[in-house]
């Protein structure tokens, strides 16, 4: 993959911007060690972090390590994280994903890109989460928001996560890697929406490549060129 000098100076303005915008963002999940961590990204699929932040307390109070939770009843955890959605399918995934870390790790979180996805249920995004909130490690985790952003502001045409998260190695330098996610995170709530982007009060609107801006609030949401909001 070649990167031109103005693509990365263009990446940098971009990031320098959101620096400025969001200078101490962090994920909003709520954790005491990389393990909470962990397991509440993986419950914060497809729901809320608000959501998870009301479920993760009772969860660690009534299992609080992966030994625990490891042999817990199953129908006692879905009870805990019925709020969360797909409820046991996430406790199967964090009943599995504690005693595959308990059998192979002793319970300690590695802190490393590949033996993290290793574990039972753990892909990439998580796994970046956790390396670079929970230890401070250079990582980035590409979410829905960071594809949609990233793709509207011409920083990547790449669909496919993995693609997505290559495409941003390339253009910024690996000490800028751990900032990067939740920046792009927040920006896609609160300003890049899906349906209806603020482009009208956006600080990157002039190094925006989205052709379907909405320049005022009262414009009808964004629709992608199937007829469909984009997600």
């Amino acid at each position: 993959m070649s990167v031109t000098p103005e693509a990365r100076r263009n990446a940098r303005t971009i990031l320098d911007r959101l620096r400025r915008r969001y200078p101490t963002v962090r994920t909003a999940l709520h954790f005491a060690s990389p393990w909470q961590l962990l397991v509440a990204t993986v419950l914060s699929a497809q729901t809320t972090d608000d959501t998870v932040n009301r479920v993760v307390p009772v969860l660690f109070e009534r299992w609080p390590s992966p030994h625990e939770l490891a042999v817990a009843d199953p129908e006692e955890v879905e009870a805990v994280v019925h709020p969360t959605g797909f409820f046991r399918q996430k406790t199967r995934a964090v009943i599995e994903l504690s005693a595959d870390l308990v059998e192979r790790f002793g319970g300690m979180v590695p802190a490393d890109l590949e033996r993290l996805v290793s574990l039972k249920g753990v892909g990439r995004k998580t796994a970046s989460v956790v390396l670079t909130e929970a230890f401070g490690l250079p990582a980035i985790a590409v979410d829905t928001h960071v594809g949609r952003v990233t793709r509207r502001l011409g920083l990547t045409g790449e669909g496919d996560p993995a693609k997505v998260e290559a495409a941003l190695r390339e253009l910024y330098p690996e000490s800028a890697w751990s900032g990067i996610s939740m920046r792009f995170i927040q920006f896609g709530r609160d300003t890049c929406d899906a349906r209806k982007p603020r482009c009208y009060d956006c600080v990157l609107r002039d190094r925006c490549a989205f052709p379907d801006k909405r320049m005022s609030p009262d414009a009808p949401p964004v629709m992608s060129r199937s007829g469909a909001g984009e997600g």
